[in-house]
C-alpha cells in the first residue's frame, strides 16, 4: 500500500497539510465537512501529493510542511515531487 502527503486549498488561500492512504477519498472528505479543521472553509482544492511506500514517510513530511512558509509551500507545487497532473487548472 502507498501513503501520500498532499496539500489543499482553499479560495482564501488557507492551506491544509495531511497525509493518508486515499487522497482522492481524503479531499471529498474535507470537501463534505466531515474534517474539524477544514469544515465550513471550502472549497478545497488539491495542490500538491507526494507518494511515499510506509505511512511514518508520508507523516514525517507532513509535519515538516506544518513548519513551511507559503511562498515555500507555493514554489514546492512547481516541483517534479508533484505527481498532481502539472496541466490540470490551478
Amino acid at each position: 500500500m502507498l501513503f501520500y502527503t498532499y496539500i489543499i486549498e482553499n479560495p482564501s488561500g488557507i492551506f491544509y497539510k495531511g497525509s493518508t492512504s486515499d487522497y482522492i477519498r481524503r479531499l471529498e472528505q474535507h470537501n463534505e465537512g466531515l474534517s474539524k479543521y477544514t469544515r465550513g472553509k471550502g472549497p478545497w482544492k488539491l495542490i500538491f501529493v507526494q507518494i511515499f511506500q510506509t505511512r511514518k514517510e508520508a507523516e514525517v513530511l507532513e509535519n515538516k510542511f506544518k513548519r513551511c512558509s507559503k511562498d515555500y509551500l507555493r514554489w514546492l507545487i512547481t516541483q517534479p515531487v508533484n505527481v498532481i497532473d502539472k496541466n490540470l487548472d490551478r
